[in-house]
């Protein structure tokens, strides 16, 4: 897909690996809507990027397809949608005598999959109306899951499965719309500096970085943001979960 001119919407796009999107498809000449609940650090990327800001829970289904028109009226019909909203808890199945909070895992779950599932479905029927270009493109969908999906940590338990989830869902949901011209991939990160991360003492963040076979560091957000541009401009990639880790495989804690 040609992205110069391109609807883009971008989920969790005010910061981290969503910010970092945000920036790369704008340079590519994307038209770009930043997806967030944080309105201040979503005003001021739009500004930069000369887009727009919508707040939006992916969670909610109103919401979502309120954002989805907005972004629509704003640049046009969506061609691109970067689900990179998310959030992480660290609990264990069953700790001192007390079992997993079920709200909490189920909070997981709502944000995570289905929230990504909730706009992957409202993006895809608006795209799904939409021209082709010369390639026969639609649209194109990046899902973000994490290693995590593959080999999650203690108290990983609702992380793992919200982001497995997402891996389980990839192909089926590039099956469900291929006869619209609308590919569907998702990028599997590692370790990567995001602003999670960079609360982290910096002795625990080296300790981090020296875990990664190679390169032995932390991954920068821009180089998902360049993966998933070139997702969006490789036809080929379709259905696939690409895992983003440096040949890292977690250990248990």
């Amino acid at each position: 897909m040609n992205l110069n001119g391109a609807s883009a919407v971008v989920t969790g796009g005010a910061s981290g690996l969503g910010g970092a999107t945000a920036r790369e498809l704008a340079a590519a000449g994307a038209k770009v809507a930043v997806l967030d609940l944080n309105e201040e650090l979503g005003q001021k990327m739009a500004a930069e990027l000369g887009g727009v800001y919508i707040k939006c829970n992916v969670a909610d289904e109103q919401s979502v397809v309120d954002a989805m028109e907005a972004a629509k009226a704003a640049h046009g019909t969506i061609k691109v949608l970067i689900n990179c909203a998310g959030i992480g808890t660290a609990t264990k199945t069953s700790s001192k005598g007390q079992p997993h909070p079920l709200d909490a895992f189920a909070r997981v779950i709502n944000v995570n999959l289905i929230g990504t599932f909730n706009c992957i479905r409202i993006a895809a029927t608006q795209m799904a109306a939409g021209d082709p270009d010369e390639s026969g493109d639609r649209g194109v969908i990046v899902n973000t899951a994490s290693v995590a999906a593959f080999d999650g940590q203690i108290g990983q338990a609702a992380y793992s499965a919200s982001k497995g989830g997402v891996v389980g869902m990839t192909l089926p949901i590039a099956r469900d719309l291929m006869n619209d011209g609308i590919r569907v991939c998702t990028i599997a990160p590692g370790l990567f500096n995001t602003p999670m991360l960079q609360t982290l003492p910096d002795n625990v963040k080296e300790a981090l970085a020296a875990s990664v076979p190679f390169p032995k560091r932390l991954g920068e957000p821009e180089e998902y943001g360049r993966l998933a541009r070139h997702i969006c401009e490789n036809q080929m990639l379709n259905g696939e979960t690409i895992r983003l880790d440096g040949a890292i495989r977690m250990a248990p804690r």
